[in-house]
């Protein structure tokens, strides 16, 4: 960590200010005279790096996760104070967290670039880099026809900071509040995930994907004819946002929830070793005090039936919608349970 400091510290110092001395004859006397050149802090180009092997590994979805949205930490974005801080990768670390989930940039961003707030990205991707968390880059494609969403994408997966760059990319799909027909939101979509694939080339690729209780049971019409078969071949991991806490009956069981919403995903992608990552939730209440989500909370009592489901369904990690909302002792039951079903992971040193 002190690592870091250093290099953020010398690269201010040497990009901040520039002394030139002259020294010149007046009157046959030698005089010597300084200036100094500032440049605004806001300005300044980046120019010290330090060499990290990129990484670019299927291993950045294993195990634990832990999801931070816009209106958790972007300063752009935040509805009061942050309710998640870039320090706060360190107990994600202590919880068995090996992934940070973040979201990286929005349609329409305010911070008017195609990333989110620069700084608030190198924080935490410098914070959990030095905590030895995976950071995966995630967005809301919402299939503008202009290239947005490509662009958006394209920029993240070149985002870099003193040598560090995203682990990965993952993209959100379920974006349905628009004027389009289903037929057409589906090719924007698989034209999208076809660019995003040739430009990327061979980089580790995210699905977050509406759960398919959702979209084949529950709620037929939110996405009809979604186009699994089209896509199968475009991403490399499964997320399907399996909250179970505003389900009702059967799809409140979290266990039955996550189990039959992986087996529709893999029946509906015609493969049954496709990667999966289950996000659970929406976040996990212990008692403890938690920002309100707007929508009922799961509870720690559900715990064990998810992570149940994620051993027996073969998921190769698993996560809960979001850091925020899962409390204390959750993070904490999370951590152990998660050193249970995958041991391989959690090997003490």
């Amino acid at each position: 960590m002190e690592r870091f400091r250093l290099q953020i510290i010398l690269s201010i110092l040497i990009l901040s200010i520039s002394a030139l001395i002259v020294a010149s004859v007046t009157s046959g006397k030698d005089t010597t005279s300084v200036s100094v050149s500032v440049k605004p802090l806001e300005v300044l180009e980046p120019v010290l790096k330090v060499k990290v092997d990129a990484k670019n590994s299927i291993d950045s979805y294993r195990g634990l996760g832990a999801w931070v949205d816009s209106f958790d930490a972007d300063p752009n974005y935040l509805r009061g104070v942050s309710t998640v801080l870039p320090s706060d990768v360190i107990e994600m670390s202590e919880n068995k967290v090996r992934t940070l989930f973040l979201q990286s940039s929005r349609s329409q961003d305010r911070s008017k670039k195609l990333i989110s707030d620069p700084w608030y990205l190198a924080e935490f991707l410098l914070s959990a880099h030095a905590s030895d968390l995976d950071v995966i880059a995630w967005y809301l494609p919402k299939w503008d026809a202009d290239g947005e969403d490509l662009e958006r994408l394209l920029a993240l997966a070149s985002f870099e900071v003193l040598g560090h760059k995203f682990d990965g990319l993952a993209v959100d799909i379920e974006w349905n509040a628009d004027d389009l027909k289903h037929q057409e939101r589906s090719v924007r979509l698989v034209e999208f995930s076809k660019d995003l694939r040739k430009n990327v080339g061979d980089r580790v690729l995210g699905a977050i994907v509406m759960p398919p209780v959702v979209t084949d049971v529950i709620n037929p019409n939110f996405w009809p004819e979604f186009p699994w078969g089209d896509l199968e071949n475009l991403y490399d991991v499964w997320l399907p946002m399996n909250y179970w806490s505003f389900r009702t009956e059967e799809h409140a069981d979290p266990s039955y929830y996550n189990s039959e919403n992986i087996r529709l995903l893999r029946k509906n992608l015609k493969n049954r070793d496709i990667l999966v990552h289950p996000i659970g939730g929406v976040g996990l209440a212990d008692g403890t005090a938690l920002p309100d989500p707007g929508e009922p909370l799961a509870i720690i009592d559900d715990l064990h039936g998810f992570v149940f489901s994620l051993a027996t369904s073969e998921a190769i990690g698993g996560s809960i919608y979001d850091w925020a909302t899962t409390g204390s002792i959750a993070r904490k039951e999370l951590a152990k349970n998660f050193a249970v079903i995958f041991p391989d992971l959690y090997i003490e040193e």
